[in-house]
């Protein structure tokens, strides 16, 4: 008997946004079951089509709505650009908040349409990747299953993490990150050199909504002058503001940036290498700063299908740049030219460090390893040490009442925040400097 011979038909859905050697971990993992004579389907823009799965309306279309992939389809694609079979935001999950939702019919009618979706066409095990909403979705279906009658078909999940925030417990790095990094640095670098040539500063919003990581390693590889994560409000950074919910009248306090604080650092620093001859520089700003501003700016801007807010509309580089312009102002009666740039889009989909192929090749591997060989279910494949395999359970990742992940924050004080607090120009308060046009010795 073959091994593993519970799993003979495998599906593989991409979830979120994207990330560089995505078609690495789709080629590892498609190859690794067809290998062995195994199918694998390959559903297109994540849940989208599943979700909305009946099987006389809304029935699931070959080469619509998936595609039986061949080993011609994925050989040869691991340092290709893009999504092999697209991804989306389409969340099943929504508006389950707790393990009682798990049996409203209501609130799991989506759920249900994938999980019939998946039985219809004979899925024995699917291979979730994407992010923490991702994840929560792939814990849904295996806690789902779990209160089905005992002879109701089942449907294994193992699911493979991906987000260039590299925000996630359980991993170390996750696939994409240090491609978004290098790209981004990059893009830094150009800019340090702009701002030289042009005795100006750019105030550069990365993407990161909820961790620091990306910010601190393009602010590390891209040489720039100071860098601000959310695990750097605290302090002086820091206000708690009262907020209250519309829809039950509760008010909680929750920490929030002062933005006041952060424009008079930023203005500190320019000040500082002013004094001593620089005229120039960059400062990296992580998004998810923005998701700390005050109430007063988030409170009517549009949320995706996860809750999130959208960052991109607050343009967070742009609105800092602004105001420490004018701070600079008042401090010197002189000009000075700050810009907000926006980075994180163009590196989603930029060709895949060595690395990231190889992490996302060994991800992939990861799930045919964790299906057939383990007989895992409800399982992370994560990776330590020299790519060496191992598999975190969903329940030491899941908040077991919410049903919620927990964000992987940079820890202040960290060797890892350290590097970026040294490369960064010290700087002394901003009214204790007045602008020189001296060069420093």
């Amino acid at each position: 008997m073959k091994k593993g011979e519970h799993i003979k038909r495998v599906g593989l859905v991409f979830s979120g946004g994207p990330a560089p050697a995505a078609n690495a971990v789709i080629s590892a993992a498609a190859v690794s079951f067809l290998e062995e004579g195994r199918e694998v389907v390959g559903f297109f823009h994540g849940y989208s089509s599943l979700q909305e799965f009946e099987p006389r309306l809304r029935p699931l279309v070959a080469d619509e709505h998936y595609r039986i992939l061949k080993e011609k389809d994925v050989r040869g694609m691991s340092n290709s650009r893009g999504i092999l079979i697209g991804t989306a935001r389409a969340n099943p999950g929504k508006g389950l908040e707790s393990p009682d939702d798990l049996a409203d019919d209501t609130k799991t009618r989506a759920l249900r349409n994938v999980y019939d979706a998946l039985v219809a066409l004979e899925i024995d095990a699917l291979v979730s990747i994407g992010g923490d909403d991702t994840l929560r979705t792939a814990n849904f279906l295996v806690e789902f299953q779990k209160r089905l009658p005992e002879d109701a078909p089942r449907v294994r999940v193992v699911h493979l993490p991906k987000t260039i925030d590299n925000d996630y417990r359980g991993i170390d790095f996750t696939f994409g990150f240090f491609t978004a990094v290098d790209f981004m640095a990059k893009e830094v670098q150009n800019l340090n050199a702009d701002a030289e040539a042009t005795h100006s500063y750019f105030i550069v919003e990365t993407m990161g909504r909820k961790a620091g990581w990306l910010a601190y390693g393009v602010a590390i590889a891209g040489e720039s002058n100071m860098v601000v994560g959310v695990e750097d409000v605290a302090g002086e950074l820091a206000v708690d503001e009262a907020i209250t919910d519309e829809s039950t009248g509760e008010v909680r306090i929750e920490k929030r940036l002062k933005l006041g604080a952060l424009v008079d650092r930023i203005a500190a620093l320019v000040l500082t290498r002013e004094k001593r001859g620089r005229h120039h520089g960059t400062v990296v700003l992580a998004e998810g700063l923005a998701e700390m501003l005050s109430e007063d700016y988030l409170r009517n801007l549009p949320r995706d299908e996860h809750g999130h807010i959208s960052l991109g509309r607050i343009d967070l580089g742009k609105l800092v740049a602004t105001l420490v312009s004018d701070r600079l102002f008042q401090l010197t009666g002189k000009k000075k030219k700050l810009t907000g740039v926006q980075l994180g889009y163009e590196s989603r989909c930029a060709p895949p460090h060595a690395f990231d192929v190889m992490l996302g090749s060994q991800l992939g591997i990861g799930a045919y390893r964790a299906l057939v060989e383990e007989k895992l279910d409800g399982y992370m494949v994560s990776v330590s040490g020299q790519l060496d395999l191992n598999y975190v359970p969903f329940t030491e990742l899941i908040d077991p009442a919410s049903l919620k992940t927990e964000v992987r924050f940079v820890t202040p004080g960290s060797d890892y925040h350290r590097l970026a607090r040294f490369l960064e120009t010290r700087s002394e308060k901003a009214t204790e400097w007045t602008p020189s046009r001296r060069p420093e010795s």
